[in-house]
């Protein structure tokens, strides 16, 4: 059997105890029955003005993709120029992963603002830092034992190219966890928790203590798979049941259409996000193999742990800006599947052929 934490909360401690007693069955990989709630009417959607439904093509097929899909799911669309929102299961805590470098990249971007921190300021990164899974980075590392980067390359690896090292190293610099949910909390962000370290959350959900080989070659792997099935079921479950990096999507589209808006940064520094985000790398199968022709997306991938047949934390948040400049929110998460990659993302460019569908017929294209 595995090390056991020392002091594991009660609340951790439980679940590991039933699984250990054999009261946890093999359904912890098997994704709950879909009991999706019956089509509703958001508020957000209804024009102040004539009191009429504003999108109600949008709202009627984003509630047929998000019933259909085998899967817990969450969608939402908000019109950054109109201000109305259409969602399926909006306001539900879902995984981020690799969206929440969202938040730290805005909470480094408020230091930049307030003159705390510089953009071109070198931080010296050391094998000691380096985190696991996608960390192009590393290779830098390791080639001479210590690398230097600026504050903007940073961020450009943790955006663009979705580095979990420069993502760690920028949380480090800005304060930690709780200086991203200050920021978050200042805003009035609703629905966002800022996660920890990419290192700490994932050796976590695997049931594992972090150990600094985990950054090369197949430690992780070859230590997680070391642990019972068990133990490593009621990780995950427990993950599952409550993300440290949980976030809505509402709570996701209405905080980008306020970076949109300029309403979170000082002009230079929204820029800055904004192109980070339209130079985003990974997800090209996602919701950009749904735009138009002439679209743009600034957007944000986030990817998490599989374990049989199960897939968690498979999510794009972005904005989709059409040729007449007509922008959109979009948020995609699902939480935990059981379906193909090829699935997840068909669900996704869906929804954003739905949007530019949606966009066409309303402006008569």
């Amino acid at each position: 059997m595995p090390r056991r934490r020392a002091n594991l909360p009660l609340s951790r401690l439980l679940p590991r105890l039933a699984v250990a007693g054999g009261l946890l069955s093999l359904v912890l990989l098997v994704p709950t029955a879909k009991t999706a709630p019956e089509p509703k009417v958001d508020s957000r959607v209804i024009r102040q003005a004539t009191g009429e439904l504003a999108a109600p093509d949008l709202a009627a097929r984003i509630q047929v993709l998000g019933k259909g899909f085998d899967g817990r799911v969450g969608i939402a669309v908000r019109d950054l120029d109109e201000g109305w929102s259409v969602n399926y299961d909006g306001d539900g805590a879902f995984p981020q992963q690799s969206v929440s470098k969202l938040w730290v990249a805005l909470a480094v971007l408020d230091a930049v603002d307030r003159g705390r921190l510089a953009l071109e300021d070198s931080v010296v990164i050391r094998k000691a830092d380096l985190s696991v899974f996608h960390q192009p980075i590393r290779a830098k590392v390791a080639a001479t034992g210590a690398y230097a980067a600026s504050i903007r390359q940073l961020l450009s690896g943790a955006i663009s190219q979705s580095d979990n090292t420069a993502n760690d190293v920028l949380l480090s610099t800005v304060g930690g966890r709780s200086v991203v949910q200050g920021v978050v909390d200042g805003r009035k962000l609703s629905g966002i928790t800022a996660s920890p370290s990419e290192r700490d959350m994932q050796t976590e959900t695997a049931g594992l203590d972090w150990r600094p080989e985990f950054s090369f070659e197949h430690s992780f792997w070859t230590e997680r798979d070391k642990l019972p099935l068990e133990f490593r079921r009621a990780s995950l479950d427990e993950y599952l049941s409550h993300p440290p990096d949980a976030a809505s999507p509402n709570g996701i589209v209405s905080a980008l259409g306020r970076l949109h808006d300029g309403k979170l940064l000082g002009a230079d520094t929204t820029g800055l996000f904004l192109q980070l985000l339209a130079e985003t790398e990974t997800g090209p199968s996602r919701l950009k193999a749904g735009l138009g022709r002439g679209w743009t997306l600034a957007h944000k991938t986030g990817t998490g742990q599989v374990m049989g047949p199960v897939a968690t934390g498979f999510n794009d948040v972005g904005i989709m800006t059409a040729p007449d400049g007509h922008a959109y929110a979009v948020a995609v998460m699902i939480a935990q599947t059981r379906t193909s990659v090829p699935a997840r993302e068909a669900l996704m460019v869906e929804v954003a052929r739905a949007v530019v569908a949606h966009h066409d017929r309303a402006h008569g294209l």
